[in-house]
């Protein structure tokens, strides 16, 4: 067909509107088909470990299943020796850490992931188990194969990618770096200064050390050049802080009695609701500065923020800091503080595949593959 039959303004209207309507209806098929085919994974793997399915049939056993599964259904997908070896490994995960909670197994009988709710202990396991299922299985993959081991950041990691949509690449960024264990770990007083509602999502949002590699920073620089960076890359930026930032201003002015004040970067957290105000500092910590920034906090407090804001809360990122001289500073602060540094190189875990291999290793490959060929 080369063009539209009927030119009429209200077909056209109804075609688009049918256009969209089946787009619509397509993702939603496409979101249901991932979270029934990752039920069956699971349910597969939960298989294979209960049956003792190795140990029962031997070592070829994921070839040949996979082989009968794919004869008497031939128009199946995802049925490959690979496919079936990771949903074992994504049941035995995950069920380290689902297994000691509630009506795990009336979820899966029922087949129906509930609506999200009060979060008692049965509502915790539904919430894992939306979170599990509402994830591509090939992301799954990647986070199995660097997770394996350590099944709290594993889902650590699902909900990040729940939470903020995350492809493939974005999540092999994060999960090539340390922001599992940097997530959450600035030194803050919180649950002094900030309700007992938001103290731990405002605990969440913050990260230590942040990450500035992506600034390509590595000579000398000061303050200024550091900021400009930050800024010139604002969408790394903005993904480095997390979820919920929006930049509002650089050096943002700010007039406190008869003197003019430069904050070095404001921000907005929508999941917060409130003003974000961050200082940066090229040297090490030192206690004037929470004096400095609070004053910057109270002063957005009274001149920006409306009744619907939450409290201002301050970030101070530091090149360097005494932990100990950090919590004195901020249990001396009314105001709700966090205290992190940065790094200008990027987060490498121990091994990264596709790195050069050392003479050694190429050695030992070799032998195997003369070994496997005998």
């Amino acid at each position: 067909m080369k063009s539209i039959n009927i030119l009429d303004k209200d077909y056209s209207g109804w075609l688009s509107e049918l256009s969209s309507r089946y787009r619509q209806s397509q993702i939603k098929a496409a979101i249901k088909v991932n979270q029934e085919m990752l039920r069956f994974y699971w349910e597969l793997g939960r298989d294979i470990v209960e049956r003792d399915a190795e140990n029962k049939y031997g070592s070829g056993f994921y070839t040949t299943l996979s082989k009968d599964l794919k004869y008497i259904m031939p128009n199946a997908t995802g049925l490959s020796e690979t496919a079936i070896r990771y949903s074992k490994r994504f049941f035995e995960l995950y069920n380290q850490i689902i297994i000691n909670l509630p009506q795990v197994g009336e979820i899966f009988k029922t087949g129906n992931l509930p609506q999200l709710g009060e979060e008692s202990p049965q509502m915790a396991t539904m919430k894992i188990m939306n979170d599990l299922f509402s994830v591509p299985w090939g992301h799954h993959k990647y986070i199995i194969d660097r997770c394996s081991k350590n099944p709290a950041k594993a889902l650590f990691f699902v909900r990040q990618t729940v939470e903020n949509g995350w492809s493939r690449n974005m999540l092999l960024n994060f999960l090539d770096t340390d922001l599992f264990e940097r997530q959450g770990k600035a030194i803050t007083n919180f649950t002094r200064t900030l309700p007992d509602e938001t103290s731990d999502l405002a605990q969440e949002i913050t990260r230590d050390p942040y990450d500035f590699a992506f600034t390509g920073i590595i000579g000398q620089y000061n303050e200024r050049l550091l900021k400009d960076k930050l800024l010139n890359n604002i969408t790394n930026f903005l993904i480095e802080l997390g979820t919920g930032f929006a930049y509002v201003g650089k050096e943002y002015r700010l007039e406190i009695g008869e003197t003019e004040n430069f904050i070095d970067l404001l921000f907005y957290n929508l999941k917060l609701r409130c003003y974000v105000v961050v200082e940066v500092k090229t040297g090490k910590f030192e206690s004037k500065d929470i004096g400095q920034l609070g004053t910057y906090m109270v002063a957005v407090d009274h001149t920006l923020c409306s009744k619907f804001d939450n409290k201002t809360i301050g970030l101070l990122i530091c090149k360097s800091k005494d932990a100990v001289m950090a919590r004195y500073a901020l249990e001396s602060s009314t105001q709700p503080i966090g205290i992190s540094e940065y790094e200008l190189e990027k987060f490498y875990p121990e091994k990264i595949e596709g790195t050069i291999p050392t003479i050694e290793e190429i050695e030992t490959k070799l032998t195997e593959l003369i070994k496997s060929e005998e």
